[in-house]
């Protein structure tokens, strides 16, 4: 059980995680007057720059994380994947109040849509396979396309395999030796949105609004807040049955599909802050990353509004190159960008959110100025 205190500036914040949340999480934390200690393997961590200790090092090493934590009031994560021995042991001897079981439970897509199966939010049908015989049985009951998934470590599309039919299960070189697999049923999407909450330690419970999200390659390409469909309350009541099941400290976000036919549908949990949930930062009284702080230490949690429609797209190592400093041309774009040093197609390099009061205008004018299509 996690005993919640309240902890005030200028206790010290050890984050697991110097990425641009690790980044975002530790400017939130300093503009509140908290100090930010970080650890990260990378020496030129985008965190690296907004911490007053940095310590290098593998997030399996526990040495470090014994560090880190020594040092630290309290200890948070941006990166979920971390060694279940070891994150057992920091929670037992350091106050890690989001705990270990949750986030152990979403490192793992079977136990992860276990856990949603069972506090009764409505997920997309899936089964653990381990071979094609698997994947075909499942096929005789859905019938395909299917969509065949790792059950750990995949991210922005990795490990996952789209099976139109029995022919690309065929063709496909599934690893089903190597790894373990879930195979879910194809959904024919209308729409996905996701909902990010924010639980305090003593259980305080805010929700932001209700945000629509459009991939490309995998990738979360664009976000549109609030989103163009009425599915926000019925967002909270999946989000809600969850929380009864799972303890949550922290933000959090639920990924959803809505189908053609108007189902709802939870995809997956993401324990920490969310790429979905940047334009919060300026569309937002409190943004998602001062809800995470504000609910690790345990302050009060103001309720969400927005000031202003907003749209948040995505920078990719692809998109700088093609824009460049023309990035900085539109007076109307939040430019955002991370300091990651290594430029590559499909990271993510940055983010840009616009504020509107015409959705619809703006994204035309994005596409003219922002995609810049080759003719």
């Amino acid at each position: 059980m996690i005993l919640s205190k309240r902890l005030y500036p200028p206790a010290v914040i050890g984050i697991i995680g110097g990425g641009q949340l690790g980044k975002m999480l530790a400017q939130s934390a300093q503009r509140m007057g908290y100090k930010v200690a970080v650890l990260d393997p990378s020496e030129d961590a985008p965190a690296r720059s907004t911490c007053h200790t940095f310590i290098q090092a593998d997030f399996s090493d526990e040495e470090a994380l014994v560090k880190l934590s020594d040092m630290s009031d309290i200890v948070t994560y941006e990166f979920e994947n971390i060694d279940a021995h070891i994150l057992r042991n920091l929670v037992s001897d350091y106050y890690v109040p989001q705990g270990a079981e949750t986030v152990l439970t979403l490192q793992n897509r079977t136990s992860e849509k276990n856990a949603i199966r069972d506090s009764g939010a409505s997920i997309v049908p899936f089964e653990n396979v381990s071979s094609r015989g698997d994947v075909e049985s499942f096929a005789d009951k859905y019938s395909y396309p299917l969509i065949v998934k790792t059950a750990t470590g995949g991210y922005d599309g990795k490990g996952q395999y789209y099976i139109g039919s029995k022919e690309d299960l065929t063709a496909e070189n599934i690893p089903f030796e190597d790894r373990e697999f879930i195979v879910e049923k194809y959904i024919d999407l209308e729409r996905e949105v996701s909902l990010t909450a924010a639980r305090s330690a003593g259980g305080e419970i805010v929700y932001f609004p209700l945000q629509e999200n459009l991939h490309r390659d995998q990738i979360l390409y664009r976000t549109i807040a609030p989103a163009r469909v009425a599915y926000f309350e019925q967002a909270k009541a999946e989000v809600k049955k969850i929380m009864d099941a799972m303890l949550f400290v922290g933000v959090f976000t639920v990924e959803f599909f809505i189908d053609k036919e108007g189902e709802l549908y939870v995809n997956e949990i993401a324990p920490r802050p969310h790429n979905s949930a940047h334009y919060t930062i300026e569309a937002c009284n409190i943004s998602q990353f001062d809800a995470h702080i504000l609910s690790v230490t345990n302050q009060p949690l103001p309720e969400v509004y927005q000031h202003q429609d907003a749209i948040m797209m995505n920078l990719l190592g692809e998109d700088l190159d093609r824009l460049g400093l023309e990035l900085f041309d539109y007076s109307e774009w939040n430019v955002h960008l991370y300091g990651k040093s290594d430029r590559k197609p499909a990271r993510k390099m940055g983010h840009v959110t616009i504020l509107t009061d015409d959705i619809d205008m703006e994204l035309i004018k994005l596409k003219k100025n922002f995609e810049k299509e080759s003719q």
